[in-house]
């Protein structure tokens, strides 16, 4: 079993960015289609706690369940907003990533490097062309 986890969407770029850079580093992870297998509640506070947010600063937005459900309004609670994004995993933001460095929403994706133990392997360009780790494994910027 891997020492890493993603919790991925493989229909997101960053997410998929995310898997590849873990995948550069020499690892292969644990990788959970958090929309088909999401987290339980409890599993859900660890991972906010572990990365030290709030269930709002969890929450996507930009996804048709937000305005239905009319959460843009700050009215609930954070365990409200947990009930939703369990009944609604889209509402999950992602990728969220579990090492033993550290839990992380990987947005954007070239957070995840700040918690991988490896390094870099080789070069990473993300999928729209941006160049983020250079032909020695090292983070550019």
């Amino acid at each position: 079993m891997s020492l890493i986890t993603i919790y991925h969407n493989p229909a997101c770029g960053t997410s998929r960015n995310t898997l590849e850079m873990i995948r550069n580093s020499g690892t292969e992870p644990t990788v959970i289609l958090y929309l088909e297998t999401p987290p339980s509640r409890e599993e859900l506070a660890t991972l906010l706690a572990d990365m030290g947010i709030t269930p709002r600063q969890l929450l996507r937005k930009n996804v048709e369940p937000y305005e239905q459900l009319g959460l843009a309004e700050d009215i609930f609670t954070g365990d409200q907003l947990m009930s939703f994004m369990l009944q609604h995993p889209i509402l999950i933001n992602r990728p969220i990533v579990v090492t033993p460095l550290g839990t992380r929403l990987c947005r954007p994706s070239e957070v995840v490097l700040d918690i991988l133990p490896d390094t870099q392997r080789g070069a990473f360009t993300k999928e729209d062309g941006e160049e983020v780790v250079d032909g020695q494994g090292k983070k550019i910027k």
